[in-house]
């Protein structure tokens, strides 16, 4: 996998009371909670200047990308299970097909003001939906 970084997340403390697992040590400024039931596709987007970080809580997706900088790139695929943690670098187009009822944090260190969608995300097809 050469467009996005997939590190499993394991616990960094673990006792009696449970466990504390350190996902990110990166400045960001947005933090959003998805919900996605199986079978459905998000993404099909890339974003030209943010980091996108993804940290799977629960379920599976397939990752398609394409890094849109090389003229001759392929799509790539690859299945992020819960516990995983993935780094889409800027312009690298991405897309989940969701392969169970999943939820996951969505981490960026830009501003994801809904009102300025069109400059920090642009669409590019990968997944059908």
């Amino acid at each position: 996998m050469t467009n996005e970084t997939i590190k499993r997340i394991s616990p960094a403390f673990t006792d009696q009371r449970g466990a504390i697992t350190n996902i990110l040590e990166e400045p960001i400024s947005h933090v959003a909670i998805i919900t996605s039931m199986k079978g459905a596709v998000r993404g099909n987007h890339y974003h030209p200047e943010q980091t996108q970080y993804v940290y799977l809580i629960s379920g599976k997706y397939e990752s398609i990308s394409k890094d849109l900088k090389k003229k001759d790139a392929r799509e790539e695929r690859v299945t992020v299970q819960a516990g995983d943690l993935v780094t889409t670098p800027p312009m690298i187009a991405h897309a989940m097909i969701f392969l169970e009822d999943s939820t996951f944090l969505n981490l960026t260190p830009g501003n994801r003001d809904t009102d300025k969608f069109k400059e920090h995300t642009i669409k590019f097809e990968l997944a059908n939906r």
